[in-house]
């Protein structure tokens, strides 16, 4: 099972047999815990062996003493909490109890873990004997080999990730973006250095991809501080899993980002997030009178604006901000909607916006557009745009990879956050392209009414690339058209011949 695909497909067979009656927002936490366990499990066995041999650095260190795995950074598991321990007992009709109990012998022991690992194995409506087969599974993969398991580890995890999201339709998103959103947001934010802020984090997948910038382009990842909140608490848990399996340091507070704000004096150097789409409840009518309106009193019935304005208060004074929203708030008029979007571009925040193609969600069909907000455009760092917005029109590109899920290939994500950086840096490379994006002016933009949709600046290929003069096209078209009414004289006639033929005139 050398494959990582087949170790994803096997894995999520065995997942969904497991099922059984139990819906897919209940059993992701079940599986997920499961491969979060072999992980930390693997990676114990792997520094327990080299402190059982006492070679070198690790000559007179104890095997059985916490503090020994604690310094290098790997999760202590209790005896009948190891992996070993609980593939022996698989088959045995208490394995869901044994499981439960491992889970809260490693929280107990490590403190960054409590509370956050799922403890419902022993559920009546859990199969044991499928859960004692998914074991079987899980055990055939090695996650040892230090950076290496831990990819192999993550890749898994993130699959998984996106198949519940997909199995959980509509309420999938809650706890997933698409991978290729978030690569894109990252590619073009560039996260290098500072504090990441995501209000809505979900998961944790943009942390994790911030993370994995870094690191291709040969970053330290201290160098970046990362915080986060989410108001579902069992997001929350999958959040501060899927960092912690991958080693993340993260501040992620469970609480309502609107009405609590855990993080209320922090300036953030990046923002990337996904919020809910057009959501009513956001409790907004117990907060009018609350400092981030800046720009405009959010309507309560959608909290889009409030989001948008919530980010802008939370960003540095050179900050800058990636954030995912359903295309209509682009261009709404709803309430105060325009008048804010209105006063956000005045106050030369809006750096760039992107129109997605369709079917990049699990979990809605509505269009989606990326804004991206900058504090201060005339830094010095870039170009000065400070009275333009770039405009990007992706939505003839991605791919589908079935009949409902499109992603975007790197081939895409690379066009499109070169497009930008070479627009804001002060040596790149920039041209308008007929279809693709186009740098407006303010002055262009407030003729258009505020309206941000790169469609209304971009034009259409065809249109901008024909400079044919304008009498020498009509000129061309009238020919063809003759030519054409030529053709359809021909027809008449030769239809009327046979008809006649065959003792039919008229």
């Amino acid at each position: 099972m050398s494959d990582i695909r087949e170790i994803e497909k096997t894995l999520w067979a065995a997942a969904d047999k497991l099922r059984s009656n139990m819906d897919a927002a209940e059993y992701k936490h079940v599986v997920l815990g499961l491969i979060f366990l072999k992980y930390i499990s693997d990676a114990f066995a792997e520094l327990h062996q080299k402190l059982q041999e006492g070679q070198g650095e690790y000559e007179g260190a104890n095997p059985e003493d916490p503090d020994e795995y604690l310094a290098e950074n790997v999760f202590y598991v209790p005896e009948k909490a190891r992996w070993t321990f609980l593939r022996d007992n698989a088959k045995q009709p208490e394995i869901g109890i044994l499981i439960d109990q491992a889970m809260d012998g490693i929280e107990k022991i490590n403190d960054n873990l409590k509370g956050v690992l799922p403890k419902n194995y022993a559920d009546p409506d859990l199969d044991k004997q499928r859960l004692g087969e998914l074991i079987d599974l899980i055990s055939k993969i090695g996650f040892g080999g230090g950076h290496e398991g831990k990819d192999i580890l993550g890749q898994v995890y993130e699959y998984f990730l996106g198949m519940f999201a997909d199995a959980e339709g509509k309420n999938g998103g809650q706890f997933y973006t698409p991978k290729s959103i978030v690569t894109l947001l990252v590619e073009m934010l560039e996260p290098y250095k500072g504090r990441i802020y995501d209000g809505c984090c979900g998961s944790g997948g943009m942390f994790v991809q911030s993370e994995k910038f870094i690191e291709s382009h040969q970053g330290r990842i201290g160098d970046l501080s990362i915080y986060g909140q989410e108001s579902n608490p069992t997001t929350v848990k999958l959040a501060k899993m899927n960092l912690a399996i991958r080693g993340i340091d993260a501040n992620i507070q469970f609480g309502d980002t609107f009405t609590n704000d855990l993080h209320k004096d922090l300036k953030a150097d990046y923002i990337i997030a996904n919020p809910p789409f057009n959501i009513s409840d956001w409790k907004g009518e117990q907060l009018r009178d609350d400092l981030r309106w800046k720009y405009g009193l959010p309507p309560v019935g959608n909290a889009n604006y409030a989001w948008l304005q919530h980010f802008i208060h939370k960003l540095s004074p050179t900050g800058t901000a990636g954030i995912v929203l359903a295309n209509g708030s682009m261009n709404s008029n709803t309430g105060s909607e325009g008048e804010i979007r209105k006063n956000m571009i005045e106050a030369r925040l809006v750096d760039c916006m992107v129109t997605l193609p369709a079917n990049l969600f699990y979990n809605t069909t509505i269009a989606a557009s990326l804004w991206f907000l900058a504090k201060n455009k005339t830094n010095g760092k870039f170009r000065n745009r400070e009275n333009e917005i770039l405009f990007i029109d992706a939505r003839k590109m991605g791919k589908m990879i079935n009949r409902r899920n499109r992603i975007l290939d790197q081939a895409d994500i690379d066009q499109i956050s070169t497009t930008y950086h070479n627009w804001r840096n002060p040596n790149g490379d920039y041209a308008d392209t007929a279809g693709f994006c186009k740098s407006a002016t303010l002055e262009e933009v407030r003729q258009n009414n505020y309206v941000l949709m790169p469609g209304r600046y971009v034009g259409s290929e065809d249109e901008q690339t024909d400079d044919m003069p304008f009498d020498e096209k009509m000129q061309s078209l009238t020919a063809k058209l003759a030519e054409q009414f030529a053709k359809d004289n021909a027809l008449e006639n030769t239809i009327r011949e046979n008809l006649k033929g065959i003792g039919y005139e008229f």
